[in-house]
C-alpha cells in the first residue's frame, strides 16, 4: 500500500493546465513533488499539518474522488442516498490525504521509468504506465488510469503490480456496509480519520 500512495504523491502536484496531456502531466508533477520533498524535508518531518496542506493543495485536485468512491463502493453505490454520498466522498478523501501525507515523508529517491502509454487521449481515457526501480529488486509496475473531464485529466484509479487501489478498498467498504449499512461505513471512515 505504501508504494501505491507514494507513487500517487510523486505524480500529482502541478496544476493540470501546466501539462499538455496525461503523460506529460505525470512527468512534470513527479519532478515538482520530488523537488518539494527534498527542499523541505525537515519542515515536513517536524510539522505534519504542512504535509496535509501540501497534499490538499497540490495533489488532490487531480483526483476524481466521486468516481473513485463509486468504484470502491462497487455494487453498493446505488444504495447511497443524496445525503450520504458527500459524506462518504469526503471521508474517503480525508483517509487518502492522511495516507498520502505519511508516504510523502518516506520518499527515498526512487527512480521512475516511464513506459508507453495505453489508451487514447482522443477517446478521453488512458493508462499511464511507470515502473519504480528498486535497488536489488525487481521494478514495481504502476498504472495510472485517467479520464479527461471538463477540469482536465483526473486519476480515477491506480494499480500496482495489477492490484487496484480502489478495488483494495472495495472489500473493506463491503464488509462495513454488510455489518452496519451505509451510515456504518461513513462512521467507520470518520472514526479512522479521527484516530
Amino acid at each position: 500500500m505504501k508504494i501505491i500512495i507514494l507513487s500517487l504523491c510523486l505524480m500529482l502536484a502541478l496544476p493540470a493546465m501546466a501539462a499538455s496531456g496525461p503523460e506529460q502531466l505525470i512527468k512534470e508533477t513527479s519532478a515538482k513533488v520530488v523537488d518539494e520533498i527534498k527542499r523541505n524535508e525537515d519542515l515536513f518531518q517536524n510539522d505534519p499539518q504542512r504535509v496535509y496542506d501540501l497534499v490538499n493543495t497540490l495533489v488532490l485536485p487531480h483526483f476524481d474522488f466521486v468516481a473513485m468512491t463509486d468504484l470502491a463502493l462497487g455494487r453498493y453505490k446505488d444504495d447511497v442516498n443524496d445525503q450520504q454520498r458527500p459524506a462518504i466522498v469526503n471521508e474517503f478523501r480525508l483517509l487518502l490525504v492522511r495516507t498520502y501525507s505519511s508516504a510523502l515523508l518516506e520518499y527515498a529517491d526512487e527512480v521512475l521509468v516511464y513506459l508507453p502509454m495505453e489508451g487514447s487521449e482522443a477517446e478521453g481515457e488512458v493508462t499511464v504506465r511507470i515502473e519504480i526501480e528498486q535497488a536489488g529488486g525487481f521494478p514495481i509496475p504502476i498504472n495510472y488510469m485517467l479520464r479527461n473531464s471538463d477540469d482536465g485529466w483526473k486519476v480515477f484509479d491506480v494499480s500496482v503490480d495489477e492490484v487496484s487501489l480502489v478495488t483494495n478498498y472495495r472489500s473493506s467498504f463491503a464488509r462495513a456496509i454488510k455489518k452496519n449499512g451505509i451510515d456504518g461505513l461513513i462512521e467507520t471512515l470518520r472514526s479512522r480519520n479521527e484516530s
